[in-house]
């Protein structure tokens, strides 16, 4: 009764506010709890509970700090954040405050689970051994995405990062979607949610959108309302679930300006000492649960200047089974990587798999070396003129993220690829296998 009737005090003295941030003397309050702050003029706005210094509050205030009096209320709700959970979400657009975006009924009567939620217990996880089949070719190929699997697109602004997220978005073998976006503009948002609609799978997807316009502790909120509710239909429903994220720098942008505000010293480059914690304690939540359904978390992380030791993609290497390189346009086949292709590569797959792996990307580097040959006008010989005419097509038939075709057929197309440039014998590959599978 004494913890109900704290929650009922309204605090009316705000002490300080930084940016986003007030602080408050207040007792009986929760790190993470949420409160709702009424300004003078009677806006009212959510707050979430992100510091606290013995009995000094700091809290992020939803609708910003910008026209908050001091004078200003602040009541404690005595629970922490919360989303709407169930069937009915697929087919809908969330804030990143859970509010819905869209114009579809209104969900406030269905059940709500708590955003922040233990982390699995291993007992539970089980070894992956199941492909996300996405029908592009570079990673069914050669970089499979294996269910449970944590994996980065590292690329770079002005790359289509949007467009290849998209497409394995609305192409994978995948139960449910689930989308958050992260500091979208709204060309981005509009270009997903269309893609989602034009391809039949937004019936299937949950969005939680938070806009480059929008309040910054939304976009710190989006990936564990994304993830709390793809954990809930993985273990509840038995879904196989794929989470898409964009973009986590932007994530970890927000929480450096957060910490600038908390005036918490600053690590590396300005980000706060934990980024490795933060990002870790959201990419952990992919899982192959046992008995139920599965997580599999694919994000989008920019590199500022194409560095790949800033601090964001450097932390994240070390998170993650691999990453996907998007440069140029194509997945890069030399600076990507995926830890767990071989629990299903000629298991999941054809047993012609990893031989075809090896061998195209053995050829096709190979090629590159005759390229550079050939630009510094040296003699060419025979084989090389064959492996330029593979590079060509490699990167034609395979390299360009719009292609899309299946695993099988991607394999029957890497032999014959093959077998248009070179002889059987010089492949240097497993005879039983070019004897059932290289065209006659």
């Amino acid at each position: 009764m004494a913890g109900d009737l704290e929650q009922l005090v309204r605090y009316t003295r705000i002490q300080e506010i930084v940016g986003d941030v007030i602080r408050l003397q207040a007792s009986g309050v929760d790190l993470g709890g949420m409160a709702e702050v009424e300004n003078t003029d009677g806006e009212r706005s959510l707050a979430r509970v992100i510091g606290l210094d013995h009995k000094l509050a700091s809290l992020q205030v939803f609708a910003c700090g910008k026209g908050l009096s001091t004078n200003a209320t602040v009541q404690f709700l005595g629970r922490p954040l919360d989303v709407v959970f169930s069937p009915n979400i697929l087919g809908r657009i969330f804030r990143g405050s859970g509010e819905a975006l869209d114009s579809g009924p209104d969900l406030s009567a269905e059940p709500h689970i708590n955003v922040v939620g233990p982390t699995v217990n291993p007992v539970m996880r089980v070894m992956p051994t199941k492909m996300i089949e996405t029908r592009v070719p570079m990673i069914d190929l050669f970089n499979c995405l294996v269910e449970s699997q944590k994996i980065p697109i590292f690329s770079v602004a002005g790359e289509p990062h949007s467009e290849l997220l998209a497409r394995i978005g609305f192409q994978a073998d995948a139960d449910v979607l689930v989308f958050g976006g992260l500091g979208l503009i709204f060309d981005d948002y509009h270009f997903f949610r269309s893609s989602f609609e034009e391809h039949g799978v937004f019936g299937r997807t949950v969005m939680f959108v938070n806009q480059a316009s929008d309040p910054l502790v939304e976009r710190l909120l989006v990936p564990d309302m994304a993830l709390a509710v793809a954990e809930k239909f993985a273990v509840e429903e038995n879904k196989r679930v794929l989470v898409l994220l964009t973009d986590m720098t932007a994530y970890a942008d927000a929480m450096k300006e957060i910490g600038v505000a908390q005036e918490r010293i600053p690590a590396v480059r300005g980000y706060m000492g934990d980024l490795y914690t933060q990002l870790a304690k959201r990419y952990e939540k992919a899982c192959d649960f046992k008995g139920a359904g599965s997580v599999t978390i694919l994000t989008v992380t920019t590199m500022p200047g194409d560095d790949v030791t800033h601090p964001v993609p450097d932390n994240t290497g070390y998170i993650t089974e691999g990453q996907f390189y998007l440069h140029g346009g194509i997945i890069d086949p030399f600076g990507s990587l995926s830890r767990l292709k071989q629990h299903v590569v000629g298991k999941a797959t054809r047993e012609d798999h990893s031989q075809i792996m090896n061998t195209m990307i053995r050829l096709y580097s190979e090629a590159v070396e005759s390229q550079r040959k050939q630009a510094m006008a040296f003699e060419l010989s025979a084989f090389d003129s064959k492996l330029l005419k593979f590079g060509k097509l490699f990167r034609e038939r395979f390299m360009d993220i719009r292609v899309s075709m299946g695993v099988i057929e991607a394999l029957d197309l890497c032999w014959k690829t093959l077998a248009e440039c070179f002889d059987s014998e010089e492949l240097l590959m497993k005879q039983n296998l070019i004897d059932k599978y290289f065209p006659k």
